[in-house]
C-alpha cells in the first residue's frame, strides 16, 4: 500500500509528502484544525491521528520489511521526540510569561464576550493561550487564532495533558475550550460545582477520564461518532447533542442556557445517583 493511501486509512489530509520530519496535517474528522501528523524515513514511516489513536501506527513499503531498520528508525525516533518535548516546555514557559489577560475574539464568537483568558501575540495576531499539565507540570500549550483555528506547539507531548477550570467539584470532561465554558455556565446555573477538564481531543478525553473516579462527559456529536466513542469508552454517563456536528457550545447558543442547562442537569442527575461517585480536588 503507498503511504499516502495508509495515511488516508488513518484519516490524514496530505497534500505532498515532506521526507525526514514531523509533519502536522489536517484530518478528515478535523479539517481545520492539524490534529494528524507523520513522519517520512523512506524505508519506514509514522501515522497518528491525535482524535483516534494513542500512539503512531509504522508503515512500511510492500515486501521490503526491514526489522533492524525499524528499530533503529524508532530509537532514532524517541531521542528526537524526547528532546522536541523538552524545547516544547521550554517555549510553553516563555509564550505563558509572555501572555497578557484581556478579551479574544474566538471567545466573543463562542458567546462569551466578556470572558478574558491569555493572550499572545505573534506577527501582529492575537492568539488565545491554554496552558497544558499533566497533573503539576506543564506538558505545552494550545493556541488559537482569532478565526478559530488551533494548534499545539511542535514537539510537545499532549497525551494524558489538560487545561482544567474551576474546581472542588464534579469532574467532567470534555474536548474543546468553547464547550467548558458553556459547561461551566450552564452548571453554574445550577448550581452544582464542577472541576471541568478540557482535553483536547476524543483519545486523550479517554486518557484523562481513565484517571480520575466519577464525573460525567460531555462529548461532541462528531460525524464519524468518534466523539461518542470515545465517551462510552470512558463508561461514565455522557451528554450528547440531538444534531450531527454539534458540540456543547454550538448547542448552548442554539437553544440557549436554560434549556442547556436541563438539558445537561439530567446527565448530572444520572451521575449523582451513583453512590461511588467522587469530587474532583481543585485543579486549577
Amino acid at each position: 500500500m503507498r503511504f499516502e493511501d495508509f495515511a488516508r486509512q488513518h484519516g490524514l489530509i496530505i497534500a505532498s509528502v515532506i521526507p525526514n520530519k514531523w509533519v502536522a496535517v489536517p484530518t478528515e474528522d478535523k479539517p481545520r484544525s492539524q490534529n494528524g501528523r507523520y513522519k517520512h524515513l523512506g524505508e519506514v514511516a509514522f501515522v497518528q491521528n491525535w482524535a483516534t489513536m494513542e500512539k503512531p501506527v509504522v508503515w512500511h513499503p510492500e515486501g521490503r520489511y526491514d526489522a533492524s531498520a525499524t528499530r533503529t528508525a524508532i530509537k532514532k525516533d524517541m531521542e528526537e521526540r524526547n528532546k522536541k518535548e523538552r524545547d516544547a516546555i521550554e517555549k510553553a514557559n516563555k509564550i505563558i510569561n509572555e501572555a497578557v489577560n484581556e478579551l479574544h475574539p474566538y471567545l466573543t464568537a463562542k458567546g462569551f464576550p466578556k470572558q478574558h483568558g491569555l493572550v499572545w501575540y505573534e506577527n501582529n495576531i492575537a492568539k488565545l493561550v491554554l496552558p497544558m499539565r499533566h497533573e503539576k507540570s506543564l506538558r505545552g500549550i494550545q493556541l488559537i487564532n482569532p478565526d478559530g483555528t488551533k494548534k499545539f506547539l511542535f514537539g510537545q507531548r499532549t497525551k494524558g495533558a489538560y487545561f482544567c477550570i474551576d474546581g472542588g467539584g464534579l469532574p467532567i470532561f470534555c474536548e474543546g475550550y468553547a464547550t467548558a465554558l458553556s459547561t461551566k455556565t450552564c452548571m453554574q446555573a445550577n448550581k452544582i460545582p464542577c472541576s471541568i477538564y478540557v482535553c483536547f481531543s476524543a483519545s486523550n478525553l479517554k486518557e484523562v477520564a481513565s484517571t480520575i473516579k466519577g464525573g460525567i462527559v460531555v462529548a461532541d456529536n462528531d460525524a464519524n461518532e468518534v466523539g461518542e466513542s470515545s465517551a462510552k469508552d470512558t463508561a461514565k454517563p455522557y451528554w450528547l447533542s440531538d444534531k450531527d456536528g454539534e458540540d456543547f457550545n454550538d448547542y448552548h447558543q442554539r437553544v440557549g442556557i436554560f434549556t442547556a442547562s436541563q438539558s445537561l442537569k439530567k446527565i448530572v442527575a444520572s451521575c449523582l445517583k451513583v453512590p461511588s461517585v467522587q469530587y474532583a480536588p481543585n485543579c486549577t
